[in-house]
């Protein structure tokens, strides 16, 4: 009998029945695992970037084959079952094969396949994968989900994008490897006890992407190579961002910059937030509520605060826009119902952003309005997009139904304005997303967790959130200081939660105050920019006196610590590398390190304990093996591989330096 498998370059091709499978080298130690069971594999690469192949070999031997790229291997049996390796033979992954056989390791009844397609009448393919699960394993990764775990065995997730969660299919294994979904699909995964599986119901392949290394970090590097990493952050990005909900006209945003600079207060950036336009869709101040857009802008850039101007995906059926973008297929389009896809204030339509004529007109349409009087910064809200409804069935964008490609809007989104800034000669862009997925990063996107509670219970879940992103390869991420919905300055209880959540966020990537204050204030008009409320102030003097003191003390920490944060930039830039992250990244030994939920590394010298419940004025925290550690608020040196006892008052959180660092904190 005829091999199933042929050799082409360096790509190894098994064709079985209706079914061919292209396994591949895809970077250093990493390879890129395609199958269709189509006449033609499709080319798409989705989050992934072109590759040199390295030293690889492939070996044929009657029906079983096995190509090897440095320290990886994958190994194909006369069934078709795939099975992965690292270097030194141990497995890493496999897939989970129950069949009528006569190889004993899984021969069964059951008759459950590693790949299954199921033919959709009149369509394509739904899909799941299937791989062999160890119970010891641990997993993290995956983007952001609004879940109090940060290990992710055991966890089904939905792959799709929402409000709040952004789904980023990589996952990082305490075994060695690292595994990259590499389908844009909406699905759902399950990192079970018994069994991994990854399931998406409408698509035309199986594509993934899968790397050893002998680290962690070795791991979020090689995947960073592939997928590309963030630009260097801006300076100016790097100091305390302050925002509300809306600030209503250009005279109170103006207001509020100039009392942070009487007060001596430095801050990077201030927000005009949404609704500060004329209508949904049409881009541009509204001239009733902000008359001089760019004096606004210069004033602000001789005191060292950059302007951020919130963009909406929305488009209202009533702007000046809509019917050219309907004329030319820019929007989004719904397969039954009325043609509405996000019902607020108005009736309105996401534009299409895997559309590149869509992606070109917004940013014309931005640059002439925003970027041409000084704007270098975009807020690129609701790029999940966020349905009012999410039946991810009901809609279909230019390159196809959403429910096969779905997960690649945010990307786009990001894309079309990274694209527009470099041309116009930007160097260093950063924008803010509400979502994101594999990739997004090297668009320049700075990732929020999204409308959030505004209690000490969101505080503990967006610890959790944050390391995730950081390893599925989004570097820049933050909150809303003191979460989004709700919150009243003068409540003690919150004021508690803003006081904890700000001293955390010193030691995010970026440190943003933002959020929908209570009480409201009233709309200034009936059109345009003065429909919308506004919440209550949500600047540093809004809390109080104490709390002003201690917003004071952390804000000048996170000065002081500029040069370092800066290195951290140059190392997300250059390597991936996750500026806040968990214990065992830096510290992959220490088995403990791998349990540690709610402390992180910022950087390699500074380890970061969050109080993270109410009234509490001390914590446990678990100091790594392998070094020394300094208290920095008592001095105090203390061994690594130990739980202590640090004391946490109000104006405080636990920071401690590894043995021999110095940090001006």
């Amino acid at each position: 009998m005829d091999s199933v498998f042929r050799i082409e370059g360096k790509r190894l091709i098994r064709r079985y029945d209706a079914e061919q499978l292209w396994v591949e080298p895809w970077g250093a130690n990493s390879l890129r695992v395609r199958a269709t069971e189509l006449d033609a594999m499709q080319e798409e690469d989705w989050a992934l970037l072109s590759q040199e192949a390295g030293n690889v070999q492939i070996s044929v031997v009657g029906q079983t084959a096995c190509i090897q790229n440095g320290s990886i291997c994958a190994e194909i049996s006369s069934e078709g079952k795939l099975t992965f390796l690292n270097r030194d033979g141990k497995i890493l992954l496999q897939e989970y094969v129950r069949m009528r056989t006569d190889i004993q390791e899984y021969k069964s009844a059951l008759n459950i396949e590693g790949r299954e397609f199921k033919p959709i009448l009149g369509g394509d393919y739904s899909l799941a994968v299937r791989f062999e699960s160890d119970p010891e394993e641990k997993l993290f990764g995956m983007g952001q989900y609004q879940q109090p775990f940060l290990d992710l065995k055991n966890c089904t997730l939905e792959l799709a994008q929402r409000n709040s969660q952004a789904s980023v299919p990589f996952a990082l294994s305490s075994l060695g490897y690292g595994f990259l979904w590499n389908n844009p699909a909406v699905g759902q995964v399950t990192f079970g006890k018994n069994i991994t599986e990854w399931v998406v119901g409408y698509t035309k392949q199986m594509d993934y992407w899968i790397t050893a290394g002998d680290s962690p970090a070795q791991i979020v590097e090689e995947y960073a190579r592939v997928t590309g990493t963030v630009p260097m952050m801006p300076a100016y990005a790097m100091g305390l961002w302050q925002s509300k909900l809306r600030y209503q006209t250009q005279k109170e945003l103006l207001a509020v910059a100039r009392e942070y600079k009487r007060l001596g207060i430095p801050i990077s950036v201030i927000v005009a937030d949404f609704f500060h336009w004329t209508k949904m869709g049409e881009w541009k101040f509204d001239p009733v509520y902000w008359p001089d857009p760019a004096a606004m802008v210069s004033e602000l850039k001789e005191i060292g605060i950059e302007l951020m101007v919130s963009i909406w995906p929305t488009v209202d059926k009533k702007s000046e826009n809509y019917p050219e973008m309907l004329q030319k297929g820019f929007l989004v389009r719904t397969d039954r119902g009325i043609r509405i896809t996000m019902e607020f204030v108005a009736d309105t339509v996401f534009y299409d952003t895997t559309n590149p004529g869509a992606r070109d007109y917004v940013w014309e349409k931005v640059k002439q309005n925003y970027y041409d009087i000084g704007i270098r910064i975009f807020w690129l809200d609701l790029a999940e997009p966020e349905y009012s409804v999410y039946d991810f069935d009901n809609y279909r964008y230019f390159i196809g139904p959403n429910v096969q490609i779905g997960n690649i809007y945010p990307v786009m989104y990001a894309k079309g304005f990274y694209e527009g800034m470099t041309e116009a000669g930007q160097k260093n862009i950063i924008n803010l997303l509400r979502c994101a997925w594999a990739g997004s990063q090297r668009y320049g996107a700075l990732v929020w967790s999204g409308d959030i509670d505004a209690s000490f219970r969101s505080l503990r879940i967006q610890i959790r959130a944050g390391l995730n992103m950081g390893l599925a390869g989004i570097p820049w991420w933050t909150t809303d200081i003191g979460g989004f919905h709700g919150g009243n300055p003068n409540d003690p209880f919150f004021r508690e939660v803003i006081i904890r959540w700000f001293q955390y966020a010193t030691f995010c990537p970026v440190m943003r105050m933002h959020g929908d204050r209570e009480p409201h204030t009233p709309p200034l008009g009936v059109s345009g920019g003065g429909l919308m409320d506004s919440g209550a102030p949500n600047e540093v003097w809004s809390y109080g006196a104490e709390a002003f003191e201690i917003f004071k003390k952390f804000i000048f920490i996170r000065e002081r610590l500029r040069p370092y944060i800066t290195e951290l930039m140059i190392a997300a830039h250059e390597k991936g590398t996750p500026p806040m992250r968990p214990l065992f990244y830096d510290f992959p030994q220490d088995r403990e390190a791998w349990n540690i939920e709610d402390e992180f590394m910022f950087g390699p010298d500074l380890l970061v304990a969050p109080v993270l419940y109410e009234g509490a004025r001390a914590r446990r925290v678990y100091l790594p093996k392998g070094s020394s550690w300094k208290e920095v608020s008592s001095g105090i040196k203390h061994q690594g591989g130990m739980w202590i006892a640090s004391d946490a008052p109000l104006e405080d959180i636990p920071l401690f330096l590894i043995d021999g660092a110095y940090l001006p904190i």
